[in-house]
């Protein structure tokens, strides 16, 4: 290894070490953190195979499906020593086929070990990823093709019928690909496998990922990070993971997904824990417990939503997991669902919060004995402020930015050929994450939600995460969601919109003020305006007036986007809300 790939690896292993050693001490990482700053670095050449050199241990475990007694194979381990060569035989056979630095190439492997492979060779090659879900349509992937500039592609072998006839300049394989237009993956487990050369250093400002966003209001758009920012930035994920060396880390979020970067790629390889992926789908709510006992899992990182539909299958007692670490990101976590889980397996889950513009920025330290709400703090390497919309001012609240004083290489680059909207996300020096938020006497930050989801209602401000975090804890609500609606008497006012657990497959009912459960058998009409009529009076009960909602629809499923996040611009009146 040269001198400078030498400096690059020793400076990022003293930031980690540093971090890894601060880990119970929240402001003493961050008055000490400093963020590495080598002009050349790649994180699987200068970290990755570093760490992989004579490394047996297992970087990467794939879980299978469940089997009739509920219990959940390994179907393939690779170890780091292993997937540091394959990874090499991978960039080398990518480069012969025309791969080149700064090619765009979409990924839709789904969870299959090539898809390490591929993420891992392509940092190597210097070609830049752009991930993508397994479900995506034919639209949706000709959308990404052309907006995306892609240039190649590697995709899971059942998908090319529907990726057949778009148009890819250049290399298009898939694994056990046998049809006209595309080549077989390269076989990364040959004997004579060749260690991959890089034809030159990699610079760190470089484009190595990019995403689409979630398109909840708007086309999803292609943001952009440089080899720093995920490679490097991701050191302040790691320190909100708590993981450390030798842990066994189960992260839910698919592939496809900013959050599956950070928590099955950066962040446990850079702590160099073990990676265990579930299959494509998931893995039920009801078996969950059982793979994280049995396969002696220490790190969960899952959504609000799947902590709080484990939640009918928490139970203490001998068999229950053993995690050290429990983090949920993505939205809201209610404390209600975080006690439960304490209680019954003695682990606190910490949130957290970043976007797919950025790393991890804020949320609570491991090991710590702070409050689980609110949110947290800012995390080693970011300053956040709080900047009032209407007035431009810092204060106590406002929007959550990040100070550009020392600008972090956690975040993007940019939105890939959208120069207006990232001069509209950095400006002022500051970047702009579009979330609202507020100051806690403590310092720590609380997330009032989206800044275009925040509304005023008769001359208060409403913040719908903390209605819904209310009426999430009525037993039989899945998930809520609140919206602002015309007010019979002027104005907006805020409207409940609920998804119950067991929820029929019939059309929804509206509940509202007034309404009469029904008696005997409880039709599903009956449940609604029962379970309305309950979180009107829970919201009375724990809400100031101003936040009651003033009706509450049920329907079988809230609509979510593709990464699972509510769509409100989607939620209208149902007959009778009021």
């Amino acid at each position: 290894m040269s001198a400078d790939r030498t400096s690059a690896h020793e400076e990022y292993r003293a930031a980690r070490d540093l971090l890894l050693r601060l880990r119970g001490d929240h402001a003493a990482a961050r008055a000490a953190f400093r963020w590495p700053r080598a002009e050349h670095f790649n994180w699987a050449l200068d970290w990755f195979d570093v760490i992989a050199e004579g490394n047996d241990r297992p970087a990467l475990e794939l879980l299978g499906r469940p089997a009739e007694d509920g219990s959940v194979p390994v179907v393939d381990r690779v170890s780091f020593a292993e997937l540091s060569a394959r990874s090499d035989a991978l960039a080398t056979a990518l480069r012969e086929r025309g791969v080149a630095r700064g090619d765009r190439v979409l990924v839709l492997l789904g969870t299959r070990t090539e898809l390490w492979e591929t993420l891992l060779g392509c940092v190597k090659l210097g070609a830049v990823v752009v991930p993508g879900y397994q479900d995506l349509t034919r639209d949706e992937a000709a959308d990404r093709i052309t907006r995306g500039r892609i240039r190649h592609l590697v995709c899971a072998p059942e998908l090319l019928p529907l990726l057949d006839a778009l148009p890819v300049p250049g290399l298009r394989t898939a694994p056990g690909a046998d049809r006209a237009g595309w080549s077989p993956y390269p076989d990364t487990r040959a004997p004579g496998r060749r260690p991959f050369l890089p034809d030159g250093p990699t610079r760190a400002a470089d484009p190595s990922f990019c995403y689409f966003t979630s398109g909840t209001t708007s086309l999803p758009k292609l943001v952009e990070h440089s080899h720093a920012g995920y490679g490097v930035g991701h050191l302040s994920s790691l320190y909100w993971s708590g993981l450390r060396p030798g842990d066994r880390h189960l992260n839910l979020s698919a592939p496809g997904w900013a959050k599956h970067s950070w928590s099955s790629f950066f962040v446990p390889w850079a702590a160099e824990a073990t990676v265990l992926a579930p299959p494509d789908g998931g893995l039920p709510p009801d078996v969950l417990p059982r793979v994280l006992a049995t396969q002696g899992v220490t790190s969960l990182c899952a959504p609000p939503s799947a902590w709080r539909a484990m939640l009918p299958y928490v139970s203490g007692g001998t068999g229950s997991p053993r995690l050290r670490e429990a983090t949920a990101a993505g939205e809201p976590l209610t404390a209600e669902t975080a006690a439960r889980v304490q209680a019954a397996w003695g682990v606190r889950i910490r949130d957290g919060y970043g976007q797919t513009e950025a790393t991890a920025l804020i949320g609570r330290a491991p090991g710590g004995a702070e409050p689980l709400a609110p949110l947290g703090h800012p995390l080693p390497g970011y300053r956040i402020v709080l900047r009032d919309p209407e007035t431009g001012e810092q204060g106590e609240t406002g929007e959550v930015c990040v100070d550009l004083t020392d600008r972090p290489p956690g975040l993007m680059r940019g939105y890939a050929d959208l120069p207006e909207r990232t001069a509209e996300a950095f400006a002022g020096g500051l970047y702009r994450t579009g979330d609202r938020g507020e100051r806690c006497a403590d310092g720590s930050i609380r997330l009032l939600g989206r800044m275009d989801e925040v509304f005023k209602s008769h001359g208060h401000r409403v913040s719908p995460p903390e209605i819904e975090a209310v009426l999430r804890t009525h037993p039989e609500v899945a998930d809520a969601a609140v919206v602002p609606r015309p007010d019979p008497h002027g104005g907006l006012a805020p409207y409940a919109v609920v998804e119950l657990h067991g929820a029929p497959a019939g059309g929804p009912g509206p509940a509202g003020p007034g309404a009469v459960p029904g008696a005997g058998c409880e039709t599903s009409g009956d449940r609604h305006r029962r379970v309305g009529d309950e979180l009107l009076a829970l919201a009375a009960e724990r809400l100031a007036p101003v936040f009651v909602p003033h009706g509450v629809e049920v329907v079988p499923r809230l609509p979510r986007t593709r990464s699972g996040k509510v769509r409100r611009g989607a939620l209208t009146p149902g007959p009778g809300g009021r």
